[in-house]
């Protein structure tokens, strides 16, 4: 079997390193990929939302299956386009269509579709640009701080949290302005859930499911969740207080009524969704979907799946899921992400990135890396992670922090704290 991965971060390193351990005979493409799914793999100088560049990549390397790695390729259709070629037939596309992937692709359509369905989720309204004085007149009767999220794709920036009234006020007006471009032509404006976040992961065929292992990310750039928000710098796996009892009060309130509720809308969901979560007093909520995995979580959640992730795709494209096996290790999982000086504000890349050769203990995802002449160079904002395992948390989080202590760049920079104001409760 031939596959198609589509991306260039670490989601899709991580894809490809997990898939590369599958006992079928697999031969592995990245489009475009990143030096560390050269590795792995194949990589194919083709952009995932060139979508005719795919078409002709599938036919000349004589691809089975497509692993949609980012989230815009999903919300512009690529599983639609794909599914519609005559030609491509026989090519298993894993990621949701276009209706699927609303639940990402717009904040007012995820927000529906769980008061239709009853998914406990903040209290909500949407406003467009003439309706801005109904969204300021809405925001007198929320108490502080108030969330003010743009309705599509903003590169993982269109989410604010903000306390005094008058900076929301203007900022919701920048954002109804053009901030975001498209993206934040309508504003989702709810309520505020005080509590603690965590990601939780299903694959479906639209039918059955499979929980995988769940994670909690940090996206804040600075210590102490301070500063603004970024891609993420680091996860861990598992998450201490997901309980038996509180991951069964998710399944039960939000991805049983999920899935349920896509296949009553007609909507064919195959692929996998990321449920972010906040646990308010131990229940529930959801803050938002994605229409893939996350980005870092997937550097800890796969390294944690012992069985063979092919095997769990197939089951996707076969829709015979409900007969796969998945088997999540008990070890600890701990990421930690190399960012370049100045993100996620302007930042300079191309430096050597050096002290890969030095990381026995840990597994290095590339993100934002480039190849030159036989050296690895710095590309994007988001650089290197570093994950580890460990029978706990702590230990898992000491490999990955001595590890990130050897790799040297001009102007790393990465957290210091991952991890750490989950310690106590690992206890």
């Amino acid at each position: 079997m031939n596959i198609l991965i589509l991306g260039s971060g670490g989601r899709e390193h991580a894809l490809a390193w997990k898939l590369s351990q599958s006992s079928r005979p697999l031969k592995l493409f990245t489009a475009p990929g990143n030096p560390g799914t050269a590795m792995v793999g194949v990589n194919l100088p083709v952009d995932p939302l060139d979508f005719p560049a795919v078409r002709s990549a599938i036919l000349e390397h004589n691809i089975g299956m497509v692993v949609v790695g980012p989230e815009a390729p999903l919300v512009e259709g690529i599983t639609d386009y794909l599914e519609a070629d005559a030609e491509l037939s026989s090519v298993a596309v894993i990621g949701p269509g276009r209706s699927g992937a609303r639940l990402e692709g717009s904040k007012d359509f995820a927000k529906g579709f769980m008061k239709r369905h009853g998914i406990p989720t903040a209290a909500y309204e949407t406003f467009t640009a003439e309706t801005a004085g109904d969204a300021v007149r809405f925001m007198l009767t929320l108490s502080p701080p108030y969330v003010l999220k743009a309705d599509g794709l903003a590169a993982g920036k269109g989410v604010l949290i903000i306390n005094d009234h008058d900076e929301a006020v203007r900022e919701l007006k920048a954002m109804l302005g053009g901030r975001f471009g498209k993206a934040g032509s309508k504003v989702v404006i709810e309520q505020y859930l005080a509590g603690i976040e965590m990601s939780a992961f299903i694959v479906t065929d639209g039918i059955s499911y499979r929980l995988l292992p769940e994670a909690k990310d940090y996206k804040r750039i600075g210590e102490g969740d301070t500063g603004k928000n970024t891609g993420g710098m680091g996860a861990v796996s598992p998450v201490p207080f997901a309980t038996p009892e509180f991951m069964s009060k998710v399944e039960d309130k939000v991805i049983r009524p999920t899935v349920e509720g896509l296949r009553n809308e007609g909507i064919e969901y195959r692929g996998f969704i990321f449920f972010g979560l906040m646990n308010v007093g131990g229940e529930p909520y959801v803050i938002e979907y994605n229409a893939r995995l996350g980005d870092p979580e997937s550097e800890v959640i796969l390294p944690r799946i012992e069985s063979d992730l092919y095997d769990m795709l197939e089951g996707v494209a076969l829709r015979d899921l409900d007969s796969r096996i998945l088997v999540t290790s008990p070890d600890s999982a701990a990421t930690v992400m190399l960012v370049s000086g100045g993100y996620p504000d302007a930042y300079n890349k191309g430096f050597e990135i050096t002290g890969l050769d030095s990381v026995a203990g840990s597994t290095l995802f590339h993100a934002g890396t480039a190849e030159q002449g036989g050296r690895i160079m710095t590309s994007g904002g988001r650089v290197l992670s570093v994950t580890s395992l460990g029978e706990t948390m702590e230990e898992a989080l000491e490999k990955s922090y001595r590890t990130v202590s050897g790799i040297l760049f001009e102007g790393v920079n990465y957290r210091k704290d991952i991890g750490f104001d989950l310690k106590k409760r690992e206890r």
